[in-house]
């Protein structure tokens, strides 16, 4: 029979370690491996849950996990992402508004707006960079989970504070 995890509680703001910059990860070991395992059974414990980054678990390093399979719509999307060293390297398109909420900040949604389309540069769980292109809903998640790894929360970036508003139920 399969061990549980424990599912790890998920920092909430005001934290002050959601405002740190996060530090690239130089080994690629089981440490890393098991933190990529308990990000991603705290993210699938939250609400709607698509993505989450290091910090939001305490972990100042920069890594950060990705699924928009689970997405309430549907989307193009590249599955299950276990992402080290993101880094956005080109943004195209028209920025496009979209209401987001966070993990860390429970109970508030707001209007932000993201790039259409990236190209991101990152390295897997053994330490092999590539690149690859989202669109749509998956780059907005990995814009957000990127800001993550550099201390900025979506309520920085609201188009307006008349935008932020209580989560209901």
């Amino acid at each position: 029979m399969a061990r549980q995890r424990k599912v790890r509680s998920i920092i909430v703001l005001p934290d002050a370690r959601l405002r740190q910059v996060s530090q690239t990860v130089p080994t690629f070991d089981q440490n890393l491996i098991e933190q990529f395992a308990d990000m991603e059974a705290a993210m699938r414990s939250g609400p709607g849950g698509v993505g989450i980054a290091a910090p939001q678990l305490g972990d100042n390093r920069r890594i950060m996990v990705v699924d928009c399979t689970v997405a309430r719509h549907s989307c193009r999307n590249h599955g299950l992402l276990h992402l080290v060293n993101p880094e956005i390297i080109e943004h195209s398109g028209d920025d496009v508004l979209g209401r987001e909420g966070c993990l860390s900040v429970p109970d508030w949604i707001g209007m932000v707006s993201r790039a259409r389309i990236i190209r991101l540069k990152y390295q897997d769980m053994q330490g092999e960079t590539y690149e690859m292109e989202a669109s749509g809903f998956e780059a907005r998640v990995i814009q957000h989970e990127v800001d993550h790894l550099d201390g900025i929360l979506f309520i920085d970036r609201v188009v307006s504070t008349h935008d932020l508003v209580r989560r209901m139920g």
